[in-house]
């Protein structure tokens, strides 16, 4: 088995980067000093009130999950994004693309050395996370889908930053352009949503009471936007397992009425597919951009520029 010579490079390096210890350090003592202050205060209840909240282990797995959910959010892109874009300045991208090396195993290796990064910290994470086993709640089940949405988010995440850092030239926009991109996936669909619902309701309101208009409106078609939101695959995944398991008490108050049919009853599975979709689509779209003879930086052939 031949291995990618970019993702055994990266691996190399990052391996000997003190970065790496440092933030495994800072983000495990983190996690440690909250799973220990959480431990101190259900003792402290028990010694007062001789009860025990179970509900607050659970608040302790809800609180670890969603930290290591925002740091793919957002430390992904800043990984990937100068990837490619990176190489291209210090001069060394028309090097690498001059062996035998193909654009897909550049690509593949710079995205491949990202996510194992994020999957030490993530697995790093489940001494704590695995608290919550002491008085149960949680299952192994799980604990991997768990992961199996966290890995998705990773992958969609870091195709964001790769893609900008082969169509781009510049690592400082890239990674502007892909944080822009995922405020789009997450906060940018909300308000689509939310903007139409609004509306939706005035134009409810014209023909009908108000109590039926809020039973009748919604965003529509633009509820679907959701399916390519990594924070509301999260929510979903996280509240069937820590919280009511109905996502529509958080959704009709905010977007309206949300129907009945086979993707909202298996809105989690349909939203990691097309979010792993939209990720090979992303990759294979930096696969393309950096490969030689079919497209440069500024936009022309090159074949033309040889003429």
């Amino acid at each position: 088995m031949r291995w990618n010579p970019v993702f055994r490079r990266e691996m190399t390096v990052g391996s000997r980067s003190i970065r790496m210890m440092a933030i495994l350090f800072v983000f495990n003592s983190i996690l440690a000093a909250v799973a220990l202050f959480n431990m101190y205060s259900v003792a402290e209840q028990v010694r007062t009130t001789a009860e025990i909240q179970y509900s607050q282990f659970l608040d302790l797995y809800t609180f670890v999950s969603s930290i290591e959910f925002i740091m793919l959010l957002f430390i992904m892109p800043a990984l990937t994004a100068s990837s490619i874009s990176g190489e291209r300045e210090r001069q060394t991208l028309e090097l690498m693309l001059t062996t035998t090396m193909e654009p897909r195993d550049m690509v593949l290796g710079k995205l491949a050395s990202s996510l194992v990064t994020m999957l030490v910290l993530a697995v790093s994470a489940l001494p704590v996370q695995a608290l919550v086993f002491v008085y149960g709640g949680v299952t192994l089940q799980d604990i991997g889908m768990l992961f199996l949405c966290h890995g998705v988010v990773a992958i969609l995440t870091g195709s964001i930053g790769i893609f900008y850092s082969s169509v781009l030239r510049r690592s400082t926009v890239s990674t502007v352009c892909s944080y822009v991109t995922v405020v789009a996936l997450t906060a940018g669909t909300m308000a689509v949503n939310l903007f139409a619902y609004r509306m939706a309701l005035r134009a409810a309101d014209s023909y009908a009471s108000n109590l039926n208009a809020s039973e009748m409106a919604s965003s529509g078609i633009l509820r679907y936007l959701f399916l390519f939101n990594p924070a509301v695959s999260f929510y979903n995944v996280i509240n069937g397992q820590a919280g009511s398991g109905d996502m529509r008490k958080w959704f009709e108050p905010l977007f309206g009425v949300f129907p009945d049919n086979a993707i909202t009853a298996h809105w989690t599975a349909c939203s990691l597919i097309l979010q792993c979709m939209l990720a090979m689509v992303l990759i294979a779209a930096a696969v393309w951009a950096i490969t030689p003879g079919k497209w440069n930086r500024h936009g022309k052939n090159k074949g033309n520029d040889n003429r």
